[in-house]
């Protein structure tokens, strides 16, 4: 089931709750529904945490925590869906980002090398910006849509194939 394999992988309440950068949230944070496991609030921080995972801006959790708050999404959850852009897979998933751009908007892939330093990055967003920025865009609404509906089909699955087996109990005679 969904729900056990989430609830194992999921952060603990309190190192959320008393995590600085989330602070600015205050009291929002003591709402038990940001808490709970249930197939909507679980669909929500799907499409929470993969929208802002795909976003290159720094301080992806407090965004995701900031709309999972409003949403009543799954905070822990929203929050480390966030992650799947981290050190090690940001510079592959921002690239592939900025392929979907290209081919969207039709113009050749251009050759460039990464610095590490502002001024690069200023430089770089008026050649490969737009097509990075659009690939963004679009992975990170098409990634929510896809996590949002496929967690709902998915938990609505196990919880049909979990009322089979019970059913199938209840039906066997009993000596």
């Amino acid at each position: 089931m969904p729900k056990k394999i989430i609830k194992r992988m999921m952060p603990d309440h309190n190192s959320i709750k008393n995590h600085k950068h989330l602070s600015i949230f205050g009291e929002l944070l003591h709402n038990p529904n940001l808490w709970h496991l249930n197939r909507r609030s679980v669909a929500k921080a799907f499409a929470v945490g993969l929208f802002f995972a795909f976003v290159p801006v720094p301080f992806q959790m407090i965004l995701a925590a900031g709309i999972a708050i409003i949403v009543h999404a799954n905070l822990p959850l929203s929050i480390a869906l966030v992650w799947i852009t981290n050190p090690l897979t940001m510079p592959a998933i921002f690239y592939f980002c900025y392929l979907v751009g290209t081919w969207i908007l039709g113009v050749p892939e251009q050759d460039f090398a990464f610095e590490a330093s502002w001024q690069w990055v200023l430089d770089s967003l008026s050649t490969i910006g737009p097509s990075f920025f659009l690939g963004c865009a679009v992975l990170s609404v098409l990634f929510s849509i896809i996590g949002y509906f496929g967690i709902q089909a998915l938990w609505r699955h196990s919880v049909v194939k979990e009322w089979g087996k019970r059913q199938l109990r209840n039906k066997q005679p009993s000596d």
